[in-house]
């Protein structure tokens, strides 16, 4: 592949060199040796022959950290690659930016495993991993399963009623319990069964070729579920499963802020777009806050895509990291001379062998098309699609799957966002879009497709702050750029931004809708009755609606770009209420006045002037004042007089003497 040295030296930054490699894992590995003595961070262009140089790092024994990037596959192989400088200058530089260490959790397997099937092929599978595994075999509905000679594996009946768990803890619930009689002759015979049978195993592996266990069931880990009908399948399945016997580390892909979280507050519930989207079911609602499982996380990142508040925070890599190689890359391309950049977003698994296949066999990517590899499409939210228009890409294309085994709504909202804020600045519309396709020719075509046009003048600020922050400095530089912009954005049902639309007249200051905020978006005042709100923090989770019991809250959906959005603003404010005994303001004095007309002479603990004065006191003094009362509060009105038959007998002795005298 043509490489210009002095062209990539000067983009990189470097003040001299430029000499190009041309057999750095063979005859020039002196090289590399070179370099590692620096101990300074080193970037080597070549994937292919990393299991080389990181064999002779460990034999230098020196930790000089080296990062690999591929860029001849993704630019160098190419029809296009006389003018893939720029690029492959954007390339280097993003590998360069370092990834923080990722915390990790452990599972403990100790091979115990469970085969679940219908017929002899489990008790086939059980033979072939028995000699690895503590195996037990699981029987649902069988029907017609030869009698076994030797009973040398446990063979049950039963049903999976619900399962939980992961590897090394997997917990099953089993209905249709039942043992084999020793007498089965033909085809094993089953005592009598039951349900509620519990039962923990390590590994299940599931032939029964119906309904999985589990939701997204390819990311639960120590779950392998083969199609029966499929010998290869099968195989594969049980080659996996004999080594997961040990400890394992995995990711713990999320990290959680519940104090930030907007899920509940005083049993209202307000968002829930992580529990909407997250496919494996390792985020439950746990009180005013919601809970992560890291053990049964899948990785796909749509819970901190879609995170209003950034309490969902996806760490591979962080937010923050993610936009700086986004920023290295578009920086890098635009300062070597590249114009009209498409940020090609795509994973590991599927993204990267349709590019290899695109390179070797076909005309590979184009030369301002920039591959740019993240663990999982779906981590991609709003702020990194904002970013990227910031920083001066053109087009977004995500690669995925034509039959994707993620759920990709969450993705498709956030593009979907994205471009309604850039249509509404007076961007051209279909910037943003999702190439699902397992073909590299069609990838080829939907690439040869795409409009040629420059993107928006390119920022070059640091990113900083959550992934809310980070949206937030991208749109503030687009608004700054577009090419007709407006105050605010109308934008749909459910997005994270928006204003409060509160009835003033029908607020009576109770400021409950404070307390329920977790953002601070609304604020009230220490010193008199008063409700602000900044709607820069507001989130539109809804928790302030659904807590306000006049119901007078409305979400009103929408971008705002102005600086009055930053700071907060008087919703309402009133004359606070004086205590008549000390002077000291307490509630409002509208309120007050309110509800010594609803009580005065209307409730018979406040017919006496005394009790309605208790009103209007503040909460100390009326503990004073009742202390030094002899007044009973509760007391209510004079009983009658008791009357008893002397009483009437009197008063009628006592009218007919009258009536004489007057006759």
């Amino acid at each position: 592949m043509p490489l210009d040295g002095k062209a990539l030296a000067k983009a990189c930054g470097a003040s001299a060199g430029g000499e190009v490699a041309t057999q750095l894992c063979r005859a020039e590995i002196g090289r590399f040796h070179r370099a590692l003595e620096t101990g300074l961070p080193l970037t080597v262009a070549c994937t292919q022959e990393s299991a080389l140089f990181e064999e002779q790092r460990e034999d230098s024994g020196r930790d000089t950290p080296v990062t690999y990037v591929n860029i001849r596959e993704t630019a160098g192989w190419s029809a296009e690659a006389a003018a893939a400088t720029p690029k492959i200058a954007a390339l280097l530089a993003a590998a360069a930016v370092p990834a923080p260490v990722l915390p990790a959790v452990t599972m403990n397997s100790q091979g115990v495993a469970l085969i679940y099937g219908r017929d002899e092929r489990a008790i086939e599978a059980a033979r072939q991993l028995s000699s690895r595994l503590d195996v037990t075999i699981m029987l649902n509905r069988p029907k017609d399963v030869p009698g076994q000679p030797r009973m040398d594996l446990p063979i049950v009946q039963g049903r999976i009623a619900a399962a939980r768990g992961h590897l090394g803890a997997f917990e099953l619930v089993v209905d249709d319990y039942a043992l084999p009689s020793p007498s089965s002759r033909a085809a094993l015979v089953f005592g009598p069964a039951r349900n509620g049978a519990s039962s923990r195993c390590d590994i299940i592996i599931d032939l029964t070729g119906g309904t999985p266990l589990f939701p997204a069931h390819e990311k639960r880990d120590g779950y392998l579920r083969p199609d029966p009908d499929d010998p290869a399948a099968v195989q594969r399945a049980l080659f996996e499963a004999s080594d997961l016997v040990g400890s394992f580390e995995k990711p713990k892909y999320v990290e959680y802020h519940p104090e930030i979280c907007a899920h509940s507050r005083s049993q209202k519930t307000g968002c829930n777009r992580c529990l909407d989207v997250c496919p494996t079911g390792a985020i439950t609602p746990a009180g005013d806050h919601v809970a992560f499982d890291p053990f049964v996380c899948g990785g796909c990142g749509n819970c901190g895509a879609v995170c209003p508040t950034g309490a969902a925070d996806f760490r591979l890599p962080p937010a923050a990291t993610l936009t700086e190689r986004l920023r290295a890359l578009l920086l890098a391309y635009r300062e070597a001379g590249g114009r009209q950049a498409v940020v090609l977003v795509h994973d590991a698994r599927h993204g990267a062998p349709l590019i290899d296949a695109l390179a070797r066999f076909g005309d590979g990517l184009p030369a301002r098309v920039l591959p740019f590899a993240v663990h999982a499409v779906s981590e991609c939210g709003i702020s990194f699609f904002a970013s990227a228009f910031a920083y001066g890409a053109a087009d977004v294309r995500v690669l995925a799957p034509a039959r994707s085994r993620d759920d990709l709504g969450g993705l498709a909202q956030q593009m979907a966002l994205t471009e309604n804020i850039l249509v509404g600045l007076g961007f051209e519309g279909g910037r943003v879009g999702l190439i699902e396709t397992d073909d590299p020719d069609q990838l080829a075509a939907a690439l040869a497709a795409l409009q040629t046009r420059e993107g928006p003048s390119g920022a070059s600020y640091l990113p900083m702050g959550r992934s809310r922050d980070l949206a937030r400095q991208a749109f503030r530089h687009l608004h700054t750029v577009a090419p007709a912009p407006v105050d605010t954005v109308a934008l749909a049902p459910g997005a994270p931004f928006g204003n409060l639309q509160i009835d003033v007249e029908g607020c009576t200051l109770c400021l409950s809708c404070v307390s329920a905020c977790p953002t601070g978006a609304l604020s009230d005042n220490a010193e008199r009755p008063q409700l602000s709100f900044t709607e820069d923090a507001c989130v539109q989770c809804g928790l302030c609606r659904n807590t306000c019991p006049e119901k007078v809250i409305a979400l009103e959906p929408r971008l705002n770009f102005t600086d009055a959005a930053m700071r907060p603003r008087v919703v309402k404010e009133e004359e606070p209420f004086h205590c008549i005994r000390c002077a000291k303001p307490f509630g409002t004095k509208s309120s007050i006045e309110r509800i010594i007309a609803q009580l005065q002479d209307k409730h018979w603990m406040y017919g006496r002037s005394e009790m309605v004065d208790r009103l209007r006191m503040c909460a100390d003094c009326r503990i004073i004042v009742q202390s030094e009362s002899r007044i009973d509060p509760y007391a209510g009105p004079p009983r009658p007089v008791v009357r008893t038959t002397d009483d009437y007998l009197a008063e009628r002795a006592a009218a007919e003497t009258a009536e004489k005298k007057t006759s």
